[in-house]
């Protein structure tokens, strides 16, 4: 007599668990297609269930289910400028760079589509979770320049329009076949943190004493350092503007 074929181990999930779960299997899919060629069949055969149990834990479908995968992305996200307080600007930034352009590349062709809304049905709840993670983004950075006071509108649309740089830095890295390679993205977002900042410490009083703690606390073999001994040379024959 034939023994029956063994059936696969079953496990009751809770409630958070099953949704857990629904939603890295959607997120695993946006990372090499954009949401909207992301079916719910596909993330029920990822997650290795049925679709109408994807259904049960969200039954607003696939809009309620991208926008849960958004809200988990961007926790992730939110939490890539959570530096320590500690050492020099520069190598705060780069630490959380370097978390951030992790995401970027795990996510590769989805990071479009999570953080800008792709071709799905844009939300007033999917625009607010992703300006939740820039606002949450620049909250870090302005902590790590040890602002006395309240934040004026300049420093804060300073580091606001950086943000929005390395978002798009970001996403044309993705178009450049991931060129240049990662440490020297970063390195580049960098250094072009610090001369917007000098350039807006010229015109605003708070961000230049901003730059000048920060600068306080770099060293010459740092990021900083290397920045300035290469900028100088090429605006040395400038000293007829002065």
């Amino acid at each position: 007599m034939t023994s029956p074929a063994p059936t696969r181990a079953y496990r009751r999930l809770s409630v958070e668990e099953r949704q857990r779960q629904l939603k890295e299997a959607a997120l695993s899919l946006f990372a090499v297609r954009a949401p909207d060629e992301v079916s719910l069949d596909d993330v029920a055969e990822a997650a290795g269930v049925s679709r109408p149990l994807v259904y049960r834990y969200f039954p607003g479908g696939k809009q309620q289910l991208y926008e849960a995968a958004l809200r988990s992305a961007a926790d992730e996200l939110e939490q890539c400028f959570a530096e320590p307080p500690q050492g020099p600007l520069t190598r705060r930034l780069a630490n959380a760079l370097d978390r951030y352009l992790a995401f970027v590349d795990q996510h590769d062709a989805g990071f479009s589509a999570l953080l800008q809304g792709g071709s799905v049905v844009e939300t007033s709840r999917t625009t607010a979770i992703v300006d939740e993670v820039r606002r949450t983004a620049a909250e870090h950075i302005l902590a790590h320049l040890e602002v006395v006071g309240a934040t004026g509108p300049r420093l804060r649309m300073t580091v606001r329009m950086w943000i929005t740089s390395v978002e798009a830095a970001s996403l044309i890295w993705l178009d450049e076949e991931k060129q240049p390679p990662l440490d020297e993205l970063r390195d580049w977002l960098v250094e072009q943190f610090m001369a917007v900042l000098v350039a807006s410490a010229g015109r605003d009083p708070q961000t230049a004493e901003a730059v000048r703690v920060a600068l306080a606390m770099e060293t010459s073999d740092g990021p900083a350092g290397s920045l300035a001994r290469r900028v100088l040379p090429v605006v040395s024959d400038a000293a007829h503007l002065l």
